[in-house]
């Protein structure tokens, strides 16, 4: 029974096969000189083993790394060692997974029931029971890989760093900007606020000819009117109480690149009559000037307000919204945005993940349930604020609704306290292949793929599981 478990574990974990992209990296941490196994256990079995003696050494390690799996020797530790454990365990994300070795009398203490419960997947008794060992190791290995590629996927449908999504209504944005990028057409971009209209505007100008050139960005909607003349045109000396000194302006600023005029919809009638000429003819003067300046750059400009309603009030010239919506992008609200809220909050998690309390490792089951059932009126920008509160404030590994801030019915902190760390990984292990399932249509032979296990091992998984399958 030990050999095939020790087939199990380095065969459909991603020790061996075509499915396997990962080096079998391992980083051990083992403060005496006598290792707990043999080394050549490990490294006949296909790992590479870096071992280290210090608790700097395994942080320093563990960045070069990135991801992995790593195994820590535990004893008696110092209250300056209980502090540097933790800060190793809990700094690793969800992509570093640890195995734990210790005694029995290590094992009753206060200090392994964190360290081990709430910052390895797996832990063993001395003396260690080596087939054991590398069933662990290849279970970890396998987990460890599904979070790199869960991190990876995202990634794939990002325009740009931050924008972010899968849905059919971002993949019909992304289309829309890279078409635009090719232009040098004025841009009216229009969306509710929140939604990314200034991560939008940033690709269009990283995408076109005009890239290696400024991005100029101005907040309409935040410039009182006595300066918002002066902030795009600029001013010459002497133009008004305080001008000491010529001042280039914002169009001036972004010369042979973009200009970006945020919330444009707040801009007063009489600058409208400026901006127009602006876009007529690409020329304007400084404030307190005579000489007619050129303007070589690309407008693109946005708003939340309805346009169209604001020229039908008199509020918005018309000729000048012509001018501006020549070429035409509007953002789609997140609540239309189907199955963009879980890429997008864990997206955010990465981003913020220094920031965050280290025990906490990602989002709960209700958590995203909850997630995905908010209207999100404050689009993006209100989900970013949500997560980023949760990250610091949560107490528990995972994150639930109720630090989200939002309504939800039941709990995962309603399961029994008394799960077992088996129990726990038999869950984690039920919900990955589940979803692999489901994410292949019911193709198995996909879905072993993208779990790194071959496709015998995943129909005895589904038969251990009970997990529905087409044969």
């Amino acid at each position: 029974m030990a050999a095939e478990e020790v087939k199990y574990s380095t065969e459909n974990f991603g020790f061996r096969g075509a499915a396997v992209t990962e080096p079998r990296s391992l980083l051990v941490y083992c403060p005496t000189k006598a290792l707990p196994f043999q080394e050549g256990d490990l490294t006949s079995r296909g790992w590479n083993v870096t071992r280290v003696n210090t608790w700097a050494a395994a942080r320093a390690q563990v960045d070069r790394m990135g991801g992995g799996v790593g195994v820590v020797c535990l004893g008696d530790l110092k209250d300056r060692e209980v502090a540097d454990a933790e800060a190793l365990l809990g700094y690793a994300d969800s992509r570093f997974r640890w195995i734990a070795i210790a005694d029995l009398a290590f094992l009753k203490s206060a200090v392994a029931n964190h360290l081990i419960s709430e910052c390895c997947l797996d832990f063993h008794m001395v003396p260690v029971d080596v087939p054991r060992l590398l069933h662990s190791l290849g279970h970890a290995l396998g987990m460890a890989n599904l979070s790199r590629q869960r991190a990876r996927a995202p990634a794939e449908n990002r325009f740009e760093k931050n924008i972010v999504g899968n849905s059919q209504a971002m993949k019909a944005t992304f289309l829309r900007i890279t078409k635009i990028s090719q232009s040098d057409a004025p841009v009216l971009i229009q969306g509710e606020t929140g939604t990314g209209k200034e991560l939008c505007a940033l690709a269009i100008h990283a995408h076109s000819v005009r890239a290696t050139r400024p991005f100029v960005a101005v907040n309409c909607g935040a410039l009182p009117d006595k300066l918002i003349q002066s902030e795009l045109f600029g001013h010459e000396k002497g133009a008004f109480t305080g001008a000491h000194q010529r001042k280039i302006g914002r169009i001036e600023a972004a010369e042979g690149g973009t200009l970006f005029l945020d919330e444009i919809g707040d801009l007063s009638l009489d600058l409208q009559v400026n901006l127009l000429r602006v876009l007529q003819d690409g020329t304007y003067e400084r404030v307190g000037g005579t000489e007619t300046q050129r303007a070589d750059i690309r407008v693109i400009a946005a708003t939340h307000v309805n346009i169209e309603r604001a020229v039908e009030e008199k509020r918005f010239r018309e000729d000048l919204y012509y001018r501006l919506n020549v070429l035409n992008l509007e953002v789609p609200p997140l609540r239309s945005r189907e199955g963009d809220v879980t890429v997008l909050a864990r997206h955010w998690f990465d981003v913020f993940a220094a920031e965050k309390n280290p025990q906490v490792r990602g989002f709960s089951r209700d958590a995203f349930v909850a997630l995905s059932q908010h209207q999100w009126p404050g689009n993006v920008r209100e989900l970013i604020n949500r997560v980023r509160r949760a990250m610091v404030m949560c107490e528990y590994p995972l994150i639930g609704p109720e630090d989200l801030g939002l309504a939800y019915t039941g709990s995962y902190r309603d399961v029994p306290v008394e799960e077992t760390l088996m129990e726990a990984r038999e869950r984690a292990e039920r919900e990955a292949i589940t979803g692999a399932v489901e994410k292949s249509g019911g193709n198995l032979s996909r879905a072993a793929r993208a779990l790194g296990v071959s496709r015998v091992t995943l129909y005895r998984l589904l038969d251990k599981y009970q997990i529905p399958h087409r044969v």
